[in-house]
């Protein structure tokens, strides 16, 4: 994956960029998220995107209760044993979004400067006259001149599916704005963004914290992806109800920024929080539209630095019904792969989408041709000089166990962790060999019965760009009294040439503990 690595800043031979791409035996370091629904949750459609480079899957508990969302993941589970292909559960919130509810689900049709009244007497039937929203405070939060955009759930941004309201007057409760566009809005649920208001309702709603007290503790979700976060204490507050329900304490918080009050608070933000996904849909509405790659960019860097990982949404809308993205799309997901996103997250395209397997392949094939031209060198340097001095242990351990498998062109780094903490640094300074991450599993009891911990911490690291990870024998110890004991290492080299990921002759850099020391060290492969 490192040989044919090129930088766009040198002179390039352009007929080489027509050259076919070597498939590698991961498709992609930037690892992709694919929201499940009606056409992605079959055991076949799961097993082929799996296959494609699927390796979180998210549940938007916007849509569907929780037997449906359980017949799809238990699905999943059935394409994983099949395809012996590991894969992450995301469970997104609702939080405090605004919807309307399509009762009969007929299309709806809107002309332009017709008027439209949104009411929250939810017992209207929605029409082109009314729209029953779930929300009684819109008409205390709004004023005249105040935009409103309303599209299908998970909107693509196309115009002829959503559309642009203007606040004309607020009479009692209602609102009644112009319409701006004529659109046909389709489906059961329409999501309406009213454009940097805030919206005075609380960020884990009570329908959220059923789901993830029922559905999120019976199936140990991996990720919580927090819908709507404006300020660092939703997550706190998020943490505290996981952290009652036992199981829940490892599930890591992704906030989701989607408005311009979560933009104004994200330093404080990404502090509390273990990753960042940033919305780009309801963000694109609430931003101007020249202002989007920027908040995109310093996002992203900011996530980087932190060593958390930063995902992108709404990348790829128009593959929702067609097979090939626009050159634009194509080149927004290699840009988000050079600005450094640790992944790429699918929504319409794969939750109603008409192609979800050719949508992974193609956004994994993307990611994979930009990794090749990533600047690591660049990116390496400006991650040291940040990160400053004196280092912390770990830190200056993970650095130089990059910058080692760089030099040697090592083909992959094996680090050995308990906690996936030593494996994500790694992968912070992105190297451009996969690192494989081996999670020992280690014992706990809580007085009652013991267990081990282990599969949470490798499903977790399938976020992370370029981390891949396997979970070992409990009988093998991570720490090994001396150097010599080389059981769990040679179990990951077995499983590194039996994936195709090293070769005879190869050199692997390892990362371990030994005793209490940390140790990096250079090997080659015999013949």
């Amino acid at each position: 994956m490192h040989s044919n690595h090129l930088l766009l800043e040198e002179p390039i031979r352009m007929a080489s960029i027509l050259e076919p791409s070597k498939a590698g035996f991961f498709p992609a370091m930037t690892k992709i998220v694919g929201t499940l629904g009606a056409k992605s949750r079959s055991v076949e459609v799961l097993s082929a995107c799996l296959k494609a480079g699927m390796s979180v899957a998210r549940f938007d508990f916007s849509l569907g209760d929780t037997k449906y969302h359980q017949e799809t993941l238990e699905n999943l589970k059935s394409a994983i044993k099949s395809t012996k292909k590991l894969c992450s559960v995301m469970l997104d919130t609702a939080g405090p979004e605004l919807t309307v509810l399509n009762k009969s689900e007929k299309p709806i049709s809107l002309e332009a400067d017709a008027t439209i009244t949104l009411t929250p007497d939810e017992g209207q039937v929605a029409s082109s006259e009314v729209f029953p929203i779930n929300f009684g405070g819109l008409s205390k939060a709004v004023k005249k001149g105040d935009t409103i955009f309303i599209g299908q759930y998970l909107f693509t941004g196309s115009e002829t599916t959503s559309v642009w309201l203007e606040v004309d007057q607020v009479k009692g409760d209602d609102v009644v704005c112009i319409v701006k566009n004529s659109a046909t809005l389709t489906g059961s649920l329409f999501t309406l963004h009213a454009a940097q208001i805030h919206i005075d309702l609380p960020t884990l709603s009570d329908k959220d914290k059923k789901v993830i007290s029922t559905w999120g503790v019976q199936n140990k979700i991996d990720f919580l992806s927090l819908s709507f976060t404006r300020h660092a204490k939703d997550v706190r507050e998020a943490r505290e109800f996981l952290c009652k329900l036992g199981d829940l304490s490892q599930t890591l918080i992704f906030a989701k920024i989607e408005n311009e009050e979560g933009l104004t608070h994200f330093d404080d933000i990404l502090q509390e929080a273990d990753g960042i996904i940033l919305s780009r849909g309801n963000l694109g509405i609430d931003l101007p539209p020249e202002k989007v790659f920027l908040f995109q960019k310093a996002a992203v860097y900011k996530c980087n630095m932190a060593g958390k990982p930063a995902v992108v949404t709404r990348v790829v809308d128009s593959m929702t019904d067609n097979l090939r993205p626009t050159r634009a799309e194509a080149t927004d997901v290699a840009n988000a792969v050079l600005d450094g996103t640790d992944a790429i997250l699918l929504g319409a395209e794969t939750l109603r989408g008409l192609y979800p397997i050719e949508t992974i392949s193609t956004v994994g094939r993307i990611c994979a041709e930009a990794e090749k031209v990533f600047n690591q060198d660049l990116y390496f340097k400006r991650t040291v000089k940040f990160v400053g001095e004196p280092m912390s242990h770990l830190e200056s351990i993970a650095s130089s166990a990059v910058r080692a498998a760089i030099k040697v062109k090592a083909s992959v780094i094996i680090c050995f962790t308990s906690s996936g903490r030593a494996a994500r640094l790694i992968a912070k300074y992105r190297p451009t060999m996969p690192v494989l991450s081996v999670v020992i599993p280690r014992l706990k009891t809580n007085q009652l019965k013991w267990s081990f911990t282990g599969a949470f911490e490798a499903r977790q690291s399938l976020i992370v760009r370029g981390l891949f990870p396997m979970l070992a024998d409990p009988r093998h110890p991570a720490e090994s009294s001396n150097a010599s004991n080389e059981s769990v290492l040679k179990v990951a080299l077995d499983h590194g040439k039996a994936s195709g990921v090293v070769k005879s002759h190869d050199r692997v850099v390892i990362c371990q503990k030994v005793g209490d020391a940390s140790v990096v060290k250079i090997i080659e492969l015999e013949g």
